[in-house]
């Protein structure tokens, strides 16, 4: 997700899209900030055409790019526009504020009706971010709510909850047929069933934000709310020095390679041209190899999204949830799993070439991602961390599907996929797949392909697919296995290939030689 604060103008944001395409660097979302309302007043639900003149022909060209437009609209509305007009006749405000009550039902519905009138109707855009859902100010403080029945005190952590149910359920209603994407500022319990991320707000750049991200995102997980993200080299930067600035930009690279293996990996910046280029050819070329790894990683990072929705999984996993009886283990700070398989240690200092990281008690030991050596667990491991580098295991017994490197997630259709085995123990992983866009799942519109390794048995499993046929289910395929060691199946680049399989749906036996 590529955001900034802000694009200014129609032609601006296009340029900028069209940048990436050309340079080739991965993205699938672009993200337009406030302020498109310009002289109709804050919020009012509609583009000044002096700076966005067809909002429409902006949407079609991203979507001829294969990429998707996310918009911000809020929670507050200026009551001098046209549309606050409305809503301050019908005493819809959270009283004395610009704040939508979104607990008096005919409010939020009014805000539903006008925002799929005015916005979801007209443009075929494609996500939407829901900013400042606290709302800002503690606005609900000695304030009556719903029809002035309620004190604001008894519901103020709830409003964002509120928002995004009104919003998740007028888009499943107005646009059936289009999975609802919602990035929100605030959350509550439960609001993981509105399709919304939570994002951590207008944060610094400095080591001990990152520090207190990566924590603070642990702990989130951990609740139950799976999906969060950060704003990448954070909100407020050094200003004009930051294109320039090697300090930051080696902040920057580490807080990149954490979000790589974060569930969304999102750039932003406040008054900031957040476009890799803008910073020198060291941090584009790292971070496209960042980009091509998330990308690479899509099948295994899909599967995982799968496993949250039909088995309450949670992608980012803090120690305790895999290794509750290993006390260094839930000492550890700033390492969490990323997943089933994946180990992840970031970078949180300065200066830093090697970096010591706590392998959990484990009894078949653990890959080193960029080496393939292996590691016994329930041991610290001096690892190599050059700002090139974060480091990375992986757990014996792991199964990983990788496919290709891809300028966006539908560029190349998954007929090939690398199937990555870390031998030393009995391991599993199934991969799911269905249409990407839209609620088909729900109907049963999904596969699953189980792949099951035996370790006294040397044997990989390939199961008999399971699901329905759906549009662009891939009968026909091919998975390259790599068993992995020091010589071969290590880091980014595609590896020599041990045994490769063509698989038609039936089940397949590959012993290892």
């Amino acid at each position: 997700m590529h955001c900034r604060e802000r694009f200014t103008t129609q032609d601006d944001l296009l340029e900028n899209a069209r940048a990436f395409r050309k340079k080739k660097i991965p993205m699938d979302l672009i993200v337009q900030d406030w302020q498109y309302w310009g002289k109709y007043g804050w919020n009012s639900m509609k583009f000044d055409e002096e700076m966005y003149p067809d909002p429409s022909a902006m949407v079609k060209e991203l979507h001829q790019m294969n990429m998707r437009l996310m918009l911000s609209v809020w929670s507050k509305i200026d009551k001098e526009s046209v549309l606050g007009k409305e809503f301050d006749k019908e005493n819809y405000y959270i009283p004395n504020t610009q704040w939508v009550d979104f607990f008096n039902p005919d409010a939020a519905n009014y805000y539903w009706k006008s925002f799929s009138e005015k916005l979801l109707k007209p443009y075929e855009i494609d996500a939407w971010w829901q900013d400042a859902t606290e709302p800002e100010n503690d606005d609900l403080v000695n304030r009556k709510i719903n029809n002035r029945t309620t004190p604001g005190e008894q519901m103020r952590n709830v409003y964002p909850m509120y928002v995004t149910k009104t919003v998740y359920e007028g888009l499943r209603k107005d646009a059936p047929d289009k999975r609802v994407f919602i990035l929100t500022r605030s959350g509550f319990s439960g609001q993981q069933r509105y399709a919304s991320a939570v994002w951590t707000g207008d944060i610094g750049n400095d080591w001990e934000t990152l520090r207190r991200q990566l924590t603070a995102g642990l702990n989130y997980s951990i609740t139950g709310l799976p999906w969060w993200t950060f704003d990448t080299g954070g909100f407020f930067r050094p200003g004009k020095s930051q294109y320039t600035d090697t300090k930051f930009h080696e902040r920057f690279l580490r807080w990149f390679q954490f979000a790589t293996f974060c569930p969304l990996q999102r750039v932003h910046g406040y008054e900031t041209n957040t476009e890799f280029w803008r910073y020198g050819e060291k941090v584009e070329t790292e971070s496209l190899k960042y980009l091509n790894l998330r990308y690479r990683l899509m099948p295994y990072i899909y599967s995982q999204a799968a496993d949250i929705t039909f088995k309450n999984g949670t992608l980012m996993r803090p120690l305790i949830m895999d290794f509750v009886n290993d006390t260094k283990a839930l000492q550890q700070n700033y390492q969490y799993m990323f997943g089933s398989a994946f180990l992840v240690a970031p970078v949180v200092s300065e200066g830093v070439e090697n970096w010591d990281v706590y392998l959990p008690e484990n009894q078949s030991g653990w890959f080193n991602f960029w080496t393939g050596k292996h590691y016994k667990g329930g041991q610290t491991v001096q690892t190599a961390a050059s700002l090139s580098t974060i480091p990375l295991y992986v757990k014996s017994g792991s199964v990983i599907p990788m496919g290709e490197k891809m300028q966006y997630t539908n560029e190349k259709q998954a007929d090939t996929l690398q199937i990555r085995v870390y031998t030393g123990a009995d391991g599993k992983f199934e991969l799911y797949e269905d249409e990407g866009v839209n609620y088909n799942y729900e109907k049963g519109a999904f596969s699953t392909i189980f792949f099951e390794w035996k370790e006294q048995k040397q044997m990989l499993t390939i199961g008999k697919r399971k699901g329905e046929i759906f549009k662009g289910l891939i009968e026909n395929r091919v998975f390259n296995i790599v068993w992995v060691d020091e010589s071969n199946g290590i880091g980014i680049e595609n590896v020599k290939t041990n045994v490769s399989v063509k698989y038609n749906g039936n089940s397949i036996v590959i012993e290892k030689k």
